[in-house]
């Protein structure tokens, strides 16, 4: 156990002594998530990955759309050559079983100062603002959503959800458990703090490109 964990651990044994009680039961963790009020959603009357296309790429996000996992390192190398980027990526780790290209040097470690480019596996979509949520760890690394200029994101059609609601609900199912972070990204970072025009990659990528499978 990671000394977050143990951290956590603690923290939430503290809680437990001052409620009198130890960890729940499958029993009545449902009878208390019952109780968690359901908030009105608004509606949607778009099919759910076309939803996400549209308000994605309405904040200067890119989108490609490939039929299988296998068809991802093509799409990839597509993309960086088309930006005229370097032959070289920080790919997180659980994208490391596909055949990328031999051209393209790839390593599964947090993306350093000088790395151009990073891909990264979403854990979900939301269609409802056009959102990527990614969740840190070991095969996902936090560096990749910041520190690159160009970020290329690996999203399956079927992890779109319709709305904020339902992706916290797939972020607690996590078979990892609660990740240390959780980033929402909605296209590349910009800011208006100088003169009030916008600036691109200012704290984080120029670049955001979402390749989504299936």
């Amino acid at each position: 156990m990671t000394a977050a964990a143990n951290a956590r651990e603690a923290i939430l044994n503290s809680v437990r002594s001052a409620l009198r009680r130890g960890p729940l039961d499958d029993k009545r963790r449902a009878e208390l998530d019952a109780r968690r009020p359901q908030h009105t959603r608004p509606a949607q009357d778009e099919e759910l990955v076309a939803r996400f296309i549209r308000k994605f790429e309405s904040r200067a996000g890119t989108t490609a759309r490939v039929a299988s996992r296998a068809d991802v390192p093509a799409a990839v190398e597509a993309y960086r050559v088309d930006k005229g980027l370097p032959a070289h990526a920080a790919v997180g780790a659980a994208l490391k079983d596909l055949a990328w290209p031999a051209g393209l040097a790839v390593h599964h470690d947090p993306a350093g100062i000088s790395e151009t480019m990073a891909v990264s596996q979403a854990l979900a979509g939301i269609a409802e603002p056009g959102s990527l949520m990614m969740a840190s760890g070991p095969a996902s690394p936090i560096t990749h959503n910041f520190v690159p200029d160009d970020h290329v994101v690996v999203l399956d059609a079927g992890a779109i959800v319709g709305h904020f609601e339902e992706a916290w609900e797939v972020l607690r199912a996590r078979a990892e458990g609660m990740p240390r972070a959780t980033n929402i990204i909605s296209g590349p970072s910009r800011t208006a703090d100088v003169e009030q025009t916008i600036q691109l990659g200012a704290h984080g990528p120029r670049r955001v490109h979402v390749i989504i499978v299936g």
